[in-house]
């Protein structure tokens, strides 16, 4: 909602439906998504992350991505005139439920051909064959975002006892093979030659939209889910950083019009940005208190 605000102050809303509407909507959508891998390095950097709030900001950001997905689904299927709004939640809502009958399948078949193949390439090509196949059906024959598909099929994975080793041989591929080609696409589509004072000023309002709206949003969730003020202020921060979704995200917008290159610029910003200062905000509040915890203490139990 803040995204679609912050846009529409900039550029204008037509009605409801238009093309100029669902730009604003997919601005909106990049900001939902939490990043998961950018929180767990910060809450382990400060020895947090098994505690209560490090489990819950990492339980939330890891709903706040399934969330995200489904948002992202819902946005391509309506712009792109798959249905409305209702035919779109029916189409995920199918691809779940087919999903979760041939994930169980699938699973008990894994199991037992990575029985008899233990820890061989095998294990990784069905892997990967498995991700793309889900990946191609959620787009081609549901009309859904197809990292939806490639979601599911992580889920499916996690399950079995190869699951470390389907990981850290995927991750190899993963760095030396997909990031970099993922990344080198995201610079070739962005173009700073549009730069302009009024675009500049958007980026920046963007921005502290983007950090206010999850502090704001996830304080005022974790309060009145009875957390203290302090707590509150903690899940917000921690709820702050975004990064691969987001460019998937803005990547999807823009192979379907919906987002133009430019925004890329905006993107990248924010992530640099969360990810700099949601660590920082995390580690002062995490200092505050103990500061504070430190001076309550009795002298005799201090010493």
């Amino acid at each position: 909602v803040c995204g679609i605000g912050v846009y529409g102050a900039f550029y204008g809303l037509d009605e409801v439906g238009s093309p100029q509407f669902y730009k604003a909507v997919f601005i909106g959508v990049i900001l939902t998504a939490t990043s998961v891998s950018i929180t767990v390095a910060a809450l382990q950097e400060m020895g947090k992350i098994n505690s209560f709030l490090g489990t819950t900001i990492i339980g939330a950001a890891v709903i706040d991505d399934v969330i995200g997905v489904i948002v992202l689904t819902c946005a391509i299927g309506m712009s792109t005139g798959s249905g409305g709004l209702g035919k779109v939640l029916l189409n995920t809502f199918l691809f779940f439920l087919i999903s979760g009958v041939g994930g169980f399948l699938v699973y008990h078949l894994a199991k037992w051909y990575y029985g008899k193949h233990t820890r061989t390439h095998r294990v990784t090509i069905f892997s990967l064959v498995l991700c793309f196949a889900m990946s191609f059906c959620a787009e081609h024959f549901f009309g859904i975002a197809d990292i939806t598909g490639a979601y599911v099929a992580g889920i499916i994975l996690c399950s079995l006892e190869n699951a470390d080793y389907i990981k850290s041989k995927m991750e190899v591929g993963d760095y030396l093979f997909f990031t970099p080609i993922f990344f080198a696409s995201i610079g070739l589509k962005t173009q700073i030659n549009g730069m302009t004072v009024s675009f500049l000023l958007f980026c920046v309002c963007f921005v502290l939209v983007a950090l206010l709206s999850k502090v704001v949003g996830c304080g005022l969730a974790a309060k009145l889910c009875r957390f203290s003020w302090s707590d509150s202020l903690k899940v917000g921060a921690g709820m702050m950083t975004r990064g691969e979704v987001a460019l998937i995200v803005a990547g999807k917008g823009l192979a379907i019009g919906m987002v133009e290159p430019a925004f890329f610029t905006a993107v990248i910003l924010l992530i640099l940005v969360s990810s700099v200062v949601s660590p920082i905000i995390l580690k002062m509040l995490f200092n505050k208190d103990q500061e504070a915890g430190d001076r309550n203490r009795p002298a005799a139990q201090q010493s």
